[in-house]
């Protein structure tokens, strides 16, 4: 018990230094679903097993809207009960209280809660960003080089802050020649735009919108970073060594989902879009910065035996995390339990 709430005071105290992928206010937000003594065992009736899975407003994710609606879950005997979280502080206690037994999120963040004691481990690979995170900047900046000296709006206690610093050192200046001004993606982007900083590290809709600012225009997207970010599926440990085909059935209902997208766009994007509470032109203009990994991409991105594979950028994202004193050590020997089986 005293190891639980050590856990949970250091998951709690490490929320406080992050923000959300929020595309809404605070008052929006959800909060943590309350602990649910259903999912550990099958419901009453013994039909199926009950599970919550979380995550924020963004179409990357939403395929698992698809997996509900269209039963995947069901036919291999789990209810799926999808709840939208914004705060992604929230995220690492709710694994350990067992709020929630299964997240889609960035796997950088997914990496900073594994090593402060959230019991979650790595399923698969749901999407890149390909296009749909970007810098923009003003007409006189045409190069990353250019950038000094200037005023930059980004949130350092995102992804998009390792995004940056992934294109920086690809430069030949350093973040410390860099005015930077710390604010939410969205907050980035409008600020850019009402002309108030001379770039910004930002998504859409603003990634798009930049040229409603005179000379604005995308320096550089995630289509030049392609896996600097990457979206994964992870489940409970706790909720998978109670029930353990729950790893292969979470990876099947994702693969099942994005093949439908892939088949069927505009009929899954109106499945998402309904989940979401968005506009399907929204959805479809968020899947076109979107590159989904299905089978044969995870199959790919998981071959350990490939330079860049998951691994690869698991432990590189540690690394910086470590660096920046938001984790101890690089150690995630646990968090990619299928992986390591093969090795």
């Amino acid at each position: 018990m005293k190891k639980l709430f050590v856990t949970l005071l250091i998951i709690s105290l490490l929320g406080t230094s992050l923000t959300g992928c929020s595309k809404s206010s605070a008052s929006e937000e959800a909060s943590a679903p309350a602990p649910s003594d259903g999912a550990e065992s099958a419901d009453p009736e013994g039909d199926l097993i009950p599970f919550k899975a979380a995550f924020c407003t963004w179409a990357g994710y939403a395929p698992l809207f698809i997996a509900k609606e269209n039963g995947y879950f069901a036919e291999k005997g789990y209810d799926c009960d999808i709840i939208i979280m914004e705060d992604e502080s929230t995220y690492g206690a709710a694994f350990v209280s067992d709020s929630i037994q299964m997240l889609g999120q960035v796997m950088d963040r997914d990496i900073i809660q594994y090593g402060a004691g959230a019991p979650e481990q790595y399923v698969c690979t749901m999407d890149c960003s390909t296009g749909g995170d970007g810098l923009v900047a003003t007409a006189d900046i045409q190069s990353v080089d250019d950038l000094a000296g200037k005023t930059v709006a980004l949130d350092k206690s995102a992804t998009s802050y390792f995004f940056f610093l992934q294109v920086l050192a690809d430069s030949n200046i350093t973040e410390d020649q860099i005015n930077i001004v710390e604010m939410g993606n969205d907050e980035a982007g409008q600020a850019f735009i009402a002309g108030q900083v001379d770039a910004a590290i930002t998504w859409e809709p603003a990634l798009g919108n930049c040229g409603e600012r005179e000379g604005g225009h995308i320096l550089v997207s995630s289509a030049d970073y392609p896996k600097a970010i990457i979206d994964v599926l992870t489940v409970s440990s706790t909720f998978a060594g109670k029930h353990p085909d729950f790893y292969e059935v979470a990876e099947e209902c994702w693969y099942q989902a994005v093949d439908y997208l892939n088949e069927n766009f505009d009929e899954g994007c109106a499945i998402m879009a309904k989940g979401l509470d968005l506009e399907v032109e929204d959805v479809k203009a968020e899947c076109s910065g979107i590159t989904f990994y299905g089978r044969e991409e995870n199959a790919a991105f998981n071959d350990l035996s490939t330079e860049d594979n998951v691994k690869d950028i698991a432990q590189m994202a540690a690394g910086f995390w470590v660096e920046k004193g938001l984790m101890e050590n690089d150690d995630l020997t646990g968090f990619f339990p299928t992986l390591e089986a093969d090795e």
